[in-house]
């Protein structure tokens, strides 16, 4: 049965929108409600599945129809559920001075989408990617009466870095990034379920985030150095994802030393550990 996922204003948007695409009409679509959500400004979405309902042949007025076995309708009323996915494996509780076996973290971790599933598919952002996060951010900053210029500086696989100026771009950084973080988050939840693309906004404003992975690169290789003399581990504080992936990517190319990530968001952490 074919069946695609729609995201609409409306479930009746959706159900036009995906007889069009599955080339049949509205009535041979059934459609159940995914997720609904109401956003920023009054603006609502409907994500939906839509599939085809194809119509049942009757049978011959001659031909009457068999009595199905016991066992064949009790497996046409309980239909085999579909293969759950694996849960991802626990990492291990570090202990000081273990060196057990870990699992070496990628040099880019993947960020998790706004429904919490990390995509899998390689995304890379194209100029016209970056000019749309431009333009939402500018829409956004306009709705919230700040006066604050955004400009595409810089795109790497799927991320774009936006730069922000403008009389009340100081305001967007806050005490450590805070309100900077919150404001790229949002950003980056509206992106994807009006692009729903995997492109991510990496947001910035007076050099903060070069001056933040300047210090974050710092403090990991000398604490790279310590857990490589002692033989134990460190565990950092909880960071982003975007700045885990600077420690990372700057602890990838020293010997005798990996990482991992532990924890849930909010709270997840960096964990350098002595290599094996």
């Amino acid at each position: 049965m074919a069946s695609i996922e729609i995201t609409a204003k409306s479930v009746a948007e959706a159900t036009a929108a995906a007889a069009t695409k599955l080339g049949v009409p509205e009535s041979s679509v059934s459609v159940t409600v995914l997720e609904e959500t109401k956003g920023l400004f009054g603006k609502s979405t409907v994500r939906v599945k839509a599939e085809v309902v194809e119509a049942k042949a009757k049978p011959a007025a001659a031909e009457k129809p068999k009595r199905p076995s016991k066992a064949a309708a009790k497996a046409e009323a309980e239909p085999e559920p579909e293969p759950e996915a694996a849960p991802e494996p626990k990492e291990a509780e570090p202990k000081k001075g273990r060196r057990g076996a870990k699992e070496k973290a990628p040099a880019a971790e993947p960020e998790p989408s706004e429904d919490g599933a990390a995509k899998e598919v390689e995304v890379v952002a194209t100029e016209a990617d970056g000019a749309a996060l431009v333009g939402l951010v500018h829409d956004l900053m306009s709705k919230a009466g700040l006066e604050v210029r955004a400009q595409a500086k810089e795109i790497s696989g799927r991320y774009v870095t936006i730069e922000l100026d403008g009389q009340d771009a100081a305001h967007l950084v806050g005490k450590q990034g805070e309100v900077l973080n919150a404001t790229q988050y949002l950003v980056n939840i509206i992106a994807g379920r009006r692009f729903n693309n995997g492109v991510r906004a990496t947001l910035d404003g007076n050099n903060y985030r070069r001056r933040r992975e300047a210090r974050l690169e710092a403090m990991a290789t000398e604490l790279a150095k310590q857990v490589r003399a002692r033989g134990e581990e460190a565990v950092l504080d909880a960071l982003p994802a975007f700045e885990r992936r600077v420690v990372h990517k700057v602890l990838s190319s020293i010997d005798g030393i990996t990482t991992y990530s532990e924890g849930e968001e909010p709270n997840r952490r960096v964990v350098i550990a002595p290599a094996d």
